[in-house]
């Protein structure tokens, strides 16, 4: 398979990076938030937070005459930047799997800046820290508190089986989350190609 093949639907790290390293005629689109991308990202991609790019589809596949990678932390995101990608007619783009921090491990080429933690990471503290809370609470205070534990449990489950994260979505508003210039919808499509 090439990657030009509309059956290919991933890239590995390995790969992409062998790819990159030909020069070969590809972009690498990184979905992820500003706040994400300044702390580390694939040298020589481009960043348009997912909630732009499904804003504006339509705008940004006119962009990309080019096989398109679509990169995120982990292949979600970008999985769902190439379905409305797809939708709005570009069919020639694939996800890194593992994500970034796959590429990193195999080796790839990648900027680094400010350490922070990763959006994964801040929810796995955020519901962990909320069941703690209701179930210490549900001991000390009142035993209605820890339907609060009740609550994320069921958020989490909801979390997995529709493959969306609202605490994530929640998260990532808050301001350490925040880069220092986040982009609009024309700086981010007019950086392409």
């Amino acid at each position: 398979m090439t990657l030009t093949d509309p059956a290919l639907t991933d890239i590995d790290p390995h790969t992409l990076r062998e790819r990159m390293e030909l020069h070969e005629d590809l972009i690498v689109l990184d979905v992820r938030s500003a706040a994400e991308f300044e702390g580390m990202h694939i040298k020589g991609s481009y960043n348009v937070p997912l909630p732009l790019l499904s804003e504006h589809a339509d705008e940004v596949a006119e962009r990309l005459d080019r096989h398109v990678v679509l990169v995120c932390q982990s292949g979600v995101r970008a999985g769902q930047a190439r379905t409305r990608l797809n939708t709005a007619g570009l069919e020639n783009a694939t996800v890194l799997t593992g994500g970034v921090p796959a590429f990193d491990a195999a080796g790839g080429d990648v900027v680094r800046g400010a350490r922070r933690w990763s959006l994964e990471r801040q929810v796995r503290m955020a519901a962990g820290s909320l069941v703690l809370a209701g179930m210490l609470g549900g001991r000390l205070i009142s035993p209605k508190v820890s339907m609060v534990a009740g609550a994320i449990g069921a958020g989490l489950t909801f979390s997995a089986a529709t493959n969306t994260c609202a605490m994530g979505n929640v998260l990532s508003r808050m301001p350490w989350n925040k880069a220092a210039s986040e982009p609009t919808s024309r700086s981010a499509i007019q950086q392409l190609p």
